[in-house]
């Protein structure tokens, strides 16, 4: 086995589409890790969306051979994360499994908001880090420029940054010999008693769960008795491995290594990722610190579009939810939409990945609701209830007030968007902390409450800019906010599906909108049906669908027809007001999708 000191660890960090799966892929091929015949681009990124899209959802790593121009052989562990802000916290737990990072930036786009984020994470738990920039063979690249933004925004010294192509291959030598040069080795000590960080884990068809683990102390090895720190399980290691990138037994992983083991573990939920694992009979004193556990901060009701699909529905649930931890659910009815789920997402995007693989790998036609925040309720008798959905309001009267939680956003822009950009962040109650500027780029910090950036901040910003300016937030703290609940009622019963949690001054506008769009929406019925929008009892909006209207007075001539007239339509007006008492107004699936396009488009 190699010694210590020849082995790196470290991780490709950047913001999203700045190329660190394409250097991954060139290290992979440089070092030998697959023929030229199993190379394929993003031969890390294992799911079809991640290559459709050309994004990172899951971190993966990679054990590769390298023999450097000193002509000694180091062993190479990459780990490739994702550049999204909704996957932070895969970036969070990859650093802390190595010594450095490699820190790609994009030579023809600069310094981006989610390159801020990635690279303070890494600085903050004094990770050495490799300046890097891609993209030097396209005719609009600019060393100089680049070069002077990180210094002047992050602070890193770029005297040494490594001008490369992951397109071409150029510079990819240079990469890895300066990872050997700067980045420090691990320390531990393979005869020490066993300590080791659980990074990451898996669902396997035939395996179980598989554990990526970073070894700090000791060693692990087949059949050894091991211990799980935070639920006090025990199980025995039936294999050993590494990724190379393809799974590849070994007998054993020591010291400052990384690899993944099997246990015979059945549900992905017995394993907490940022646990300590150490040997049974010799137990250790104190965890690692683990890291933060990702908690969802986006709900929305997931429902079939065809009601026999429920079971169908549950069991993809389920299926996903063996590969992603961070996604949870829960079953839900709604008296407008029949059986479906509440499920909570890391952000928008990775929303829209769970519908895709949804509706992709299982063949659910899906409908989505309102997307919405976690609320702290404070009530009179001085607890506190989490409220997910705005259906479950308790009544206005138990209610002492509602926290809504805020993030700290940062944005990054050329500097003629500026203005637009500080109008639509205070149109959403924002407050400005900081602006700064680097060349011509401006550096804005924003506190934001985060039910109004969850539908389409993003996508407004990036259309508003042209696509120059990046966005990347972390949630700060729960404040007290004056929320009040939407209610829509149709025909005088409440769709809950439709029910939201807004701020008191957009509450009317949001309202009467609603309604207008509910009144073209719905189609007519033979009787009338008023469409009101209500906050608690009292009625804000209202709309009126007119109903049918059948001539009966066609066939009556001659005379003394007053008389039969007034019958006839005293006899239609009581048909119609007992329609509508017994009648069901079908609201049809279009409705509620339009009306979750108000809040994309207001």
């Amino acid at each position: 086995m190699s010694e210590i000191g020849h082995i790196r660890n470290f991780a490709i960090i950047a913001h999203i589409d700045h190329g660190k799966s394409t250097i991954a892929d060139r290290i992979i091929h440089k070092c030998g890790g697959l023929t030229d015949r199993e190379m394929k681009d993003q031969v890390l990124d294992s799911m079809d969306i991640e290559r459709e899209r050309g994004i990172t959802i899951k971190a993966q790593t990679v054990k590769l051979n390298y023999k450097s121009k000193d002509g000694k052989n180091y062993i190479l562990n990459i780990i490739d994360t994702p550049g999204h802000v909704d996957f932070s916290y895969e970036v969070s737990r990859s650093l802390y499994a190595c010594e450095g990072s490699i820190l790609i930036v994009d030579s023809t786009q600069g310094v981006e908001a989610q390159t801020l984020a990635n690279v303070y994470q890494a600085l903050d738990i004094n990770h050495e880090i490799v300046p890097v920039l891609n993209k030097i063979d396209l005719p609009a690249s600019d060393l100089e420029r680049t070069s002077k933004q990180i210094e002047d925004v992050i602070g890193i010294d770029t005297s040494g940054a490594i001008p490369c192509s992951g397109k071409t291959g150029e510079g990819i030598e240079e990469i890895l010999e300066q990872i050997i040069k700067k980045l420090p080795g691990p320390k531990g000590e393979k005869d020490e008693i066993l300590k080791s960080l659980l990074v990451d884990s898996w669902y396997d068809t035939y395996l179980g769960v598989v554990i990526l683990v970073r070894v700090i102390n000791g060693k692990i090895k087949k059949n050894m008795k091991i211990k799980m720190m935070s639920t006090n399980q025990e199980y025995i290691i039936e294999k050993v491995g590494v990724f190379t990138p393809k799974p590849k037994d070994i007998e054993e992983l020591n010291a400052g290594e990384i690899g993944f083991i099997t246990t015979g573990i059945k549900a992905l939920s017995d394993t907490k990722v940022g646990d300590t694992i150490c040997e049974a009979n010799k137990p250790l004193q104190e965890a690692l610190p683990g890291f933060k556990p990702s908690k969802p901060v986006v709900f929305c009701g997931l429902f079939p579009v065809d009601s026999s699909e429920y079971q169908k529905l549950k069991d993809g649930l389920a299926k996903l939810q063996l590969n992603d931890a961070s996604f949870s659910f829960e079953a839900e009815s709604s008296s407008a939409l029949g059986l479906g789920f509440r499920c909570g997402f890391l952000g928008l995007l990775h929303l829209e990945i769970v519908t895709e693989r949804l509706e992709r790998e299982f063949d659910i036609n899906l409908l989505t609701t309102t997307p919405g925040v976690v609320y702290k309720v404070h009530l009179n008798k001085g607890n506190i209830i989490d409220l997910q959905n705005p259906s479950s309001l308790p009544d206005p009267t138990h209610i002492k007030f509602i926290e809504e939680p805020w993030i700290k956003a940062t944005i990054i822009t050329p500097d003629e968007y500026l203005g637009s950009i500080i109008k639509i962040c205070q149109n959403k109650r924002g407050i400005q902390t900081n602006l700064s500027y680097s060349g011509n780029r401006a550096v804005i910090n924003y506190e934001l409450p985060l039910n109004e950036v969850v539908f389409d901040f993003n996508d407004r910003l990036k259309s508003m800019t042209s696509g120059y300016a990046s966005f990347d937030y972390e949630i700060i703290e729960h404040r007290e906010g004056d929320l009040v609940k939407l209610g829509i009622l149709v025909n005088t019963e409440p769709v809950d599906a439709l029910a939201m949690m807004i701020h008191k001054d957009f509450a009317q506008s949001t309202g009467r909108e609603v309604c207008e769009k509910l009144k073209d929406l719905i189609p007519r019925h033979n009787f009338m049906i008023p469409v009101q929008a209500a906050i608690g009892g009292k009625i804000i909006a209202r709309e009126t669908i007119k109903g049918f209207k059948k001539d009966v007075l066609t066939k009556i001539h001659g005379g003394g027809a007053t008389d039969r007239k007034r019958k006839l339509l005293e006899k239609q007006k009581k048909g119609k007001a007992r329609s509508k008492q017994f009648g069901r107004v079908e609201i049809p699936q279009e409705a509620f999708i339009g009306v979750l396009k108000i809040n994309k488009n207001d």
